[in-house]
């Protein structure tokens, strides 16, 4: 009998035996089913170095939490234009009763998406914010160390480790020295998420459940609150769509075209474009996907539907009369 063949004796498991036809492996009486999430390849630049046989060193994007800049998707000046051009057909729609979208939310962002030139403010906006967000780091990193010479980066997790385009969800900063955050406080140590949202070139994006801590929290909110009144970078044009506002209404130019072009929306594809719920940071009180609006950007808290339920009893909300009652009409 070989190393390699399986007994088969009337009522006994199969296994892998010897030529002592004792088993090669002993029995285990341990049952474990490990939690964690399957990535998928990293890309054929991922692999940095291999340190040693078991310490390879790999790049990956991370994805800032609680922050949410101005998207650059439209790649050049010449893309974002195709997309001033959608917005005012999508703003067309709307006023015809064609998208479906409720009375209220259209009233809100028509003047933004009217103007013409939505989709070439965003993208401004978005290069303005990538470049903050180099320049501000590089200069972050060489405070305080000799020349030519930068920190390591501090990398903390909260709440979900990795969102559904395999980003690692992070706050990121300087990595400071025990000595340095003994006498450092916590404003003059910020991260480079909070940074973005000083200087007014990210809105707040806080989604349950990564939340920032109880210390942390306030003094984001304070840094908001600053720059929405300073009108510093996004902030300075009242036109402005937030990121995930801009992100929406490009899903709903393409439910209502196909709708306007009379083809068949599949089952529940008229709301696809909006799917988070946001509750109210000062009254916790849970609004619609369509309500966010009622609650100033600042104080907004996002959940995702499956996570409603649970979020209720953790933070103790209230759903809205416009949630559980007659709510707004949808054209």
């Amino acid at each position: 009998m070989t190393l390699w063949e399986r007994s088969r004796r009337p009522g006994s498991r199969r296994r892998i035996v010897g030529k002592d036809d004792k088993p090669v492996t002993d029995p285990v009486q341990i049952l474990w089913m490990p939690s964690g999430i399957s990535l998928p390849s990293l890309g054929s630049r991922a692999l940095a170095h291999v340190h040693d046989g078991d310490t390879p060193y790999v790049e990956m994007p991370i994805r800032m939490l609680s922050v949410d800049t101005p998207e650059t998707t439209a790649d050049t000046a010449e893309g974002a234009k195709r997309v001033d051009e959608e917005f005012k057909q999508l703003a067309a729609w709307i006023r015809d009763g064609i998208a479906p979208i409720s009375d209220d939310l259209a009233e809100f962002l028509l003047p933004k998406i009217e103007t013409g030139n939505a989709g070439s403010l965003q993208f401004g906006q978005g290069t303005a914010a990538a470049t903050f967000n180099t320049e501000n780091i590089k200069k972050r990193l060489a405070e305080g160390r000799d020349p030519g010479k930068e920190r390591g980066i501090f990398i903390r997790t909260a709440g979900d480790f990795f969102d559904d385009n395999n980003r690692l969800l992070a706050y990121i900063a300087p990595n400071y020295s025990k000595k340095e955050l003994d006498t450092l406080p916590r404003e003059k140590r910020p991260t480079f998420n909070l940074d973005l949202i000083t200087e007014g070139w990210a809105a707040p994006f806080v989604i349950y459940p990564s939340i920032p801590g109880e210390l942390d929290l306030p003094l984001f909110l304070r840094a908001a609150d600053k720059a929405v009144k300073d009108e510093k970078g996004i902030w300075k044009d009242p036109h402005t769509l937030l990121a995930y506002e801009y992100r929406a209404l490009e899903k709903l130019h393409g439910v209502t075209k196909k709708k306007a072009e009379g083809k068949k929306l599949e089952p529940g594809e008229a709301f696809s474009w909006r799917t988070r719920y946001c509750a109210d940071m000062r009254d916790r009180e849970l609004h619609g996907p369509e309500d966010y609006f009622r609650v100033p950007p600042i104080y907004r808290l996002w959940l995702w539907p499956q996570d409603v339920n649970e979020a209720f009893g953790h933070l103790n909300l209230t759903p809205s009369q416009r949630l559980t009652g007659s709510g707004s009409r949808t054209r």
